[in-house]
């Protein structure tokens, strides 16, 4: 970095120009946390900050105008002005040995204890996650950015005296993958001028100023997973923020690998615009499905012959899901890239050895399918599950991955990057969507990022699913099966019903005081303000970020 940027600020008793200001912290800190907030790391994120905040606003302006264009009866499509980059011959750089094999990742938040087990997995990589599957309390993500610098300095253990258990990295470990929070957030805590940093910017940045050059001697990174991205304008962002970070801190452009979360429908369409405009950064494509899910019903709410059936009949198997992957592994291949496959949300089922062999039957199944299109890698949410997919990538995957394809792929169009699922709409699936949504909205209140429901590994990508589609079959009175599979309308008569009987399952075994302390209060006014309003927001964590704030 710069010695003009890595001086120490300017006494408070000295004017300071508004550009070298570091960033304000709003409110107190633990002394623990004080070695993550450095003056000079303020200092840095804060230029990061002033160098790309307004261009983020500015994206985030012209996604609002995207959705505009989408309801008045647009569908998304390949951008006309790129048309040279999809036809073009290129490559993204050569990817490091690091990143080569990635035929098992595990994901998870940045909880010291569960980032250990992660690593001890045996999967090849392990993302920690800043954004889906952690809540974003100031303290847990501080916490996970002292985590951060501990696992760069080989330092990363934990003792837990209460169960006396004691928590230590083995000598071979996976491969530290980091995802910072999406575009759309921010970190309220930390504010630049006056206005509340860019989560992503806070996430990254702190990440990076602390541990890019440790993790670069090491040749174990700086890694990054970048999620949400609707355009390759966006990715383009986050390309000029890694040409600054790394001439700041001193090392090599192309240093930086990231792995884009193709997660969002309109992204779909832009594939090789957004590996192009990183390919310098770029590792490859994962399919985020749950995400892309969301995105789908979100992206043509207005369209109702977009709307989707039950959750639990939305598979990767057929549609515009299938169409999806086939065209990030195609499209990936052809340019030397990475392509990786979705989340396994299965967990153990303990104490039923009949659901809990399902289970794994069903992770079998979904990496087989992943691995004969063409993956080169899937993921999986508990350690448990490692050896199960390993298993299938070993038998099919001989190689570090299958870059290098002879394999044929269909012809993706853009017709069956749009083709709905056809299926039923049911009352248990309703049931479902309000339960799962008002559980984890609650988890997520306490603290908690990452929540077994229903024998499944749930993160916010599945509450945005539930919500939405509450919203889109009320928001088009779609017809769906009652309990004895006689059709009805859903009004919103019906959703209070269901909704008051969901919320008298979840408080009976508990009481009512244990209900009122786990933030099921809070987290229903939120689910149901944002799965019943007239317009349907764009993300829940937002307003729940309003919500979490006050109580943290």
């Amino acid at each position: 970095m710069p010695d003009t940027l890595l001086k120490e600020p300017t006494p408070a008793t000295q004017a300071t120009p508004r550009h070298r200001r570091p960033a304000d912290i709003v409110g107190d800190i633990a002394p623990e946390h004080r070695r993550v907030l450095t003056d000079r790391a303020l200092l840095f994120i804060a230029d990061l900050e002033r160098r790309f905040g307004a261009q983020r606003r500015i994206l985030l302006d012209d996604r609002k105008l995207a959705q505009m264009r989408y309801d008045d009866g647009e569908l998304p499509e390949f951008p006309l002005e790129t048309e040279h980059v999809r036809k073009s011959v290129w490559e993204v750089a050569p990817i490091p040995k690091a990143l080569q094999d990635r035929r098992v990742e595990i994901t998870g938040p940045v909880d010291r204890k569960m980032m250990i087990n992660a690593l001890n997995s045996g999967a090849k990589t392990f993302m920690a996650d800043f954004e889906d599957a952690s809540s974003p309390t100031f303290s847990n993500m501080l916490d996970g950015q002292a985590n951060m610098q501990d696992y760069a300095n080989g330092e990363l253990a934990f003792d837990d005296e209460a169960r006396g258990k004691s928590y230590r990295l083995n000598d071979k470990t996976a491969t530290m993958i980091v995802r910072p929070r999406g575009w759309h957030l921010e970190e309220a805590h930390i504010s630049v001028d006056g206005r509340a940093i860019s989560a992503s910017l806070f996430d990254f940045g702190l990440h990076f100023f602390h541990n890019a050059k440790a993790l670069t001697e090491q040749e174990n990174g700086p890694f990054y997973y970048l999620p949400k991205i609707e355009s390759y304008q966006e990715a383009r962002l986050w390309n000029d923020v890694f040409n600054f970070a790394q001439a700041a801190i001193g090392i090599p452009n192309g240093t930086i690998k990231a792995t884009v979360l193709i997660e969002t429908l309109p992204a779909a369409f832009q594939m090789d615009e957004i590996l192009y405009v990183l390919r310098n950064h770029m590792a490859g494509l994962n399919c985020g499905r749950w995400d892309y899910i969301f995105s789908y019903i979100k992206t043509l709410r207005n369209h109702k012959q977009f709307v989707l059936p039950d959750r639990a009949q939305v598979g990767m198997d057929r549609a515009f899901l299938k169409a999806y992957s086939l065209k990030l592994i195609e499209t990936c291949h052809r340019r030397r890239a990475h392509a990786m496959g979705g989340m396994a949300a299965q967990i153990p089922v303990k104490g039923d050895e009949a659901a809990n062999t399902a289970a794994f039957d069903k992770v079998r199944a979904d990496k087989k399918r992943e691995v004969e299109q063409g993956h080169d890698g899937t993921w999986v949410a508990h350690p448990d599950l490692v050896p199960v997919a390993m298993e299938v990538f070993d038998a099919a995957m001989p190689h570090a991955n299958q870059v290098i394809s002879q394999r044929q792929m269909p012809r993706v169009t853009a017709e069956s990057l749009l083709t709905p699922h056809t299926g039923d709409v049911t009352e248990a699936g309703i049931r479902t969507n309000i339960s799962v949504g008002i559980e984890y909205t609650a988890a997520w209140l306490r603290g908690k990022g990452a929540v077994p429901i229903h024998n499944l590994m749930e993160d916010a990508a599945t509450a945005e699913i539930s919500r939405s589609q509450l919203w889109q079959w009320l928001h088009h009175g779609i017809e769906y099966k009652d309990q004895d599979g006689n059709a009805q309308i859903f009004q919103q008569s019906a959703f209070d019903r269901l909704l008051d009987e969901e919320i008298g399952k979840i408080k009976a075994p508990i009481g009512e005081a244990a209900f009122i302390e786990g933030r099921y209060p809070e987290a229903t006014k939120v689910f149901v303000k944002t799965a019943t309003g007239e317009t349907l927001p764009d993300f829940l964590t937002l307003p729940a970020y309003d919500v979490l704030r006050t109580l943290s």
